[in-house]
């Protein structure tokens, strides 16, 4: 350190300062970045890496970039998960006496950036507090420019549910940056591996002292229904975060709102991703998600809204049916569709707007961007107010136009000011007295300027003198050389050039002081103006936040009768009793990709007792997992509100919905396609109650057969004989289907297949029934296997049914016996010898064999 260059020491201490940060050091016109931080920087952002003398004959590596264009870099790091300190000169470097003192001035992080330019404005930017204590796990989150808290307790019975819990929250809200805090009671592994699958920044907050942070709380008088200072500690610590590097006071986050998960339909992390309620699973993209089909709005705020309530779909029936009331208002009538959408085209983002006024980011344009919003909301209250609906007119009647804030930017700020603050003419003519009459001083003086050169042109007889202004040296009288002669005595030389002389006057400077402190002036004043007006509006927040509120609901219900309206929805009733029935159903977007026209819809009717397990059998390819997903998504639409596809709908509110779809491993943990299976599982066992919705896609086919077939079999029991969920169980496991005689709550449905003499054709069409044959050999030609490959692919499969087929009995009952809670020891002993076959590692040849002892076997039990 000591045998470093005076500046580097200085650049080193912030650094020591700053380690998890990439540092942005000023050093005149560029911010540079030294060692590992420029090795890192010109690598992400595409720029030269040179060497720079850092003391001791040494060279380190360095790179930079022009400290005007600094946003747009910081913007490409912290969107690849980097965090930014910029450090910033304190003083002129004129000045200086000795090193340039310099200092962190703003630190940027993912979950903390306010120009995050390759955003859609439309998505959140969610930075997340999760606070361990020793009894208790609460969490917070929040968009730093929307303002808006939110946060819970998270209450758990181990370990494991704590995890899962918090995996699905991550899930639900993807923010870009977690903090919390370490605390000996907790392994925080399993943070690091979700953040880490996730894209997700990690940040431990050492040390914090929430009872300290609390004071924030009380000092920004931070609103909540709760009052429960433990739920507080999560805020606090995102507070405190938040505020290490901003001197702002930040008016806009005010609310804190307390939600508890068990109140709203419980979707877990797997679920959301296999039903792709926000991303499209192939392009990971919203494009052929869920949101992407409802989302019809027209501003970023309802946009955002519309991405809360899918996050989070009611219980309370009296709370849906309200939105159904709202959206059948919309949908009810076309032309109020389109007003209203047009209308709302015309609104910025007050959210964000109200944010950067906050943040003091706004400039004038943004003022300007406000007024044209405000300007629209007569409009839109009058138009839904000439509707006849009372649930639109209740809503608003509390719509506040904010007509004084209008009056306030309208007379204050131009039409089309320049983007920066600093340089003036951002203030209209009349808004401010003293304004004015400094503006009125400059007009005189370049009157007075005019009249001058005019003067001096007629007493000295030079036609072509000139009266000129720049920069360096501000006014000056202007004669070429052969007029030289001609000048006056007391014209005082100021700059000689090659073919002309620049002349100074006393009259001339005091016309010069005239103009260009009235320039100053102006630009100062108009500044302090513009400020008054920030804070004047800043004052209203509360109001304008109450206002971007109602616009947001408006925009989605009027979006949610669009998209029901143009793609054929039904409003759907509700009920209490456990009933799903469905005329008619479709994939949403499925649906969308194919054409209305091209989808095969399909009835359901799941619930009530004496079907509230429908085992599913049929080919690949047939529709099977288009049919189970669509039924989950159909309730998840009919509980956010929505209209849903579908001829009829009578959709019983469910508590939770789980998914158990697809093969994946999850190797950050070690954990084979077969463990990721029955961990999901295993969950959905846990924590499904009679009033769920399970939907189990092809269970026990990650390990052998007789292995998975036991798994399969001894699932639907459990479900059958404990939970009593509403199940649909798609499977290539055929001796499933016989569980229908044998309990009362399950019934067998299959996939409707026309064959012929060229193969089978997929009807799509789901009825009741039992498939006996999972076509896979027919699915293998449509896939293009080899003719050769399938047709002895189909010899050894007749050779195989034909010596099952005398027994299939046998092994039918022996599996219905093994499923009696009382089993001897003997059953014990036979079932232990078929779990410890492994038939993945058998010819044909030996499974038949394997087969036939295992038979003799179980006739002799």
């Amino acid at each position: 350190m000591e045998n470093l260059t005076p500046m580097m020491q200085q650049y080193m201490k912030v650094k020591e300062e700053n380690k998890d940060c990439i540092l942005f050091f000023r050093l005149g016109d560029f911010y540079e970045m030294f060692f590992d931080d420029a090795i890192t920087a010109s690598r992400e952002l595409e720029i030269a890496l040179t060497k720079r003398d850092c003391g001791n004959n040494q060279k380190c590596p360095m790179c930079g970039i022009p400290y005007h264009v600094a946003d747009t870099y910081i913007s490409k790091l912290v969107e690849k998960g980097y965090k930014v300190a910029i450090c910033e000169q304190l003083e002129d470097p004129k000045e200086a006496k000795g090193i340039v003192k310099r200092g962190i001035i703003d630190k940027v992080t993912p979950g903390t950036i306010i120009n995050k330019e390759s955003t859609d404005s439309s998505d959140f930017n969610y930075l997340m507090a999760i606070y361990f204590d020793d009894n208790i796990v609460t969490l917070a989150y929040s968009d730093i420019l929307d303002g808006n808290i939110h946060f819970t307790k998270i209450r758990y019975s181990n370990y494991e549910e704590l995890e899962k819990k918090i995996e699905n929250e991550m899930i639900k809200v993807s923010p870009s940056e977690i903090i919390y805090n370490e605390n000996k009671a907790f392994s925080q592994d399993f943070l690091s591996n979700l953040a880490e699958l996730n894209n997700i920044t990690l940040t431990t907050s050492e040390n914090i002292d929430t009872d300290e942070h609390l004071k924030i709380i009380n000092e920004k008088e931070i609103t909540s229904e709760l009052k429960d200072l433990k739920s507080f500690k999560a805020i606090s610590m995102l507070l405190s975060y938040i505020y290490n590097y901003r001197s702002e006071n930040l008016t806009h986050i005010k609310n804190a709102y307390y939600f508890e998960v068990d109140k709203y339909l419980n979707i877990d992390s797997h679920t959301i991703i296999n039903l792709e309620i926000h991303k499209n699973l192939s392009t990971e993209s919203k494009r052929g998600s869920l949101y992407s089909i409802l989302n019809k709005t027209s501003t970023s705020m309802g946009s955002r809204l519309l991405h809360s309530l899918l996050e989070r779909p009611l219980m309370d029936k009296k709370e849906i049916i309200n939105r159904q009331e709202i959206v059948n208002s919309f949908y009810n009538s076309r032309a109020l569709q389109n007003n209203i959408s047009n209308l709302l085209k015309e609104i910025y983002d007050l959210e964000r707007l109200i944010g950067k006024l906050s943040f003091g980011r706004a400039n004038a344009r943004d003022l300007v961007s406000l007024k044209i919003s405000i300007e629209k909301l007569p409009e839109i209250k009058r138009v839904i107010l000439e509707n006849d609906s009372k649930v639109l007119k209740s809503m608003v009647d509390k719509l506040d136009t904010l007509t004084d804030i209008y009056e306030l930017l309208n007379n204050s700020i131009v039409e089309e000011p320049p983007i920066l603050i600093t340089e003036g003419n951002i203030i209209k003519v009349g808004f401010d007295a003293h304004l004015d009459e400094v503006r009125d001083n400059r007009i005189k003086g370049k009157k007075r300027l005019i009249e001058y050169e005019i003067e001096l042109k007629e007493e000295t007889g030079i036609k072509n003198l000139k009266v000129v202004f720049n920069k360096k040296l501000g006014y000056f009288i202007d004669v070429t050389k052969s007029n030289l002669k001609f000048v006056p005595d007391y014209f005082e030389r100021k700059q000689t050039l090659t073919n002309s002389e620049r002349f100074i006057t006393p009259e001339l400077k005091e016309i010069e002081n005239m103009i260009l402190s009235s320039d100053s002036e102006i630009v100062n004043l108009e500044y302090e103006i513009f400020n008054r007006i920030r804070l004047e509006i800043l004052d209203c927040i509360n109001r304008i936040k109450e206002t971007s509120k109602i616009i947001s609901e408006i925009d989605v219900f009027n979006s949610l009768a669009i998209v029901a309206y143009e793609n054929k929805y039904v409003r759907p009733n509700l009920n209490n009793i456990g009933l799903i029935q469905i005329s008619g159903g479709r994939h949403p977007i499925v649906e969308n990709s194919i054409g209305l026209e091209n989808f095969i819809s399909n009835d359901t009717t799941i619930g009530l007792g004496y079907n509230d397990i429908q085992i599913l059998t049929g080919p690949n390819m047939s529709g099977k997992s288009t049919y189970l997903r669509q039924i989950a998504i159909i309730v998840i639409m009919a509980q956010i509100g929505s209209f849903v596809p579908a001829d009829e709908a009578n959709i019983s509110i469910v508590d939770k919905i789980f998914t158990r779809i697809g093969a994946s491993d999850n190797l950050y943990k070690g954990e084979s396609t077969f463990m990721v299976e029955m961990n999901e599982v295993s969950n959905i066992i846990k924590n499904s109650t009679k009033d769920s919705l399970l939907i189990l896609d092809e269970v026990g086919r990650g390990t052998s057969t007789f292995d998975g077939l036991s798994i399969a079999w001894a699932v639907l029991e459990y479900i059958s004989k404990k939970i009593k969920a509403k199940t649909l169980f798609a499977t290539h496991y055929h001796e499933l289907t016989e569980l229908e005689g044998k309990m009362d709550n399950i019934i067998n449905l299959k996939v409707k297949i026309q064959e012929n003499k060229d193969g089978i054709v997929f009807l799509r069409k789901i009825v009741e029934g039992k498939s006996n044959r999972s076509y896979g050999i027919e699915v293998a030609k449509i896939a293009g296997l080899p003719l050769e490959l399938t047709n002895r692919a189909q010899k050894i499969l007749s050779n195989i049914e034909r010596e099952r087929e005398n027994d299939s009995e046998i092994i039918e009952e022996s599996l219905f016996d093994m499923s009696h809670e009382e089993v001897d020891s003997s059953y014990e002993i036979f079932i232990d010898k078929i779990r410890n076959v492994n038939v993945n590692m058998l010819t044909p040849m030996q499974a038949l064999t394997k087969l036939d002892e295992i038979i003799k076997e179980a006739k002799d039990l």
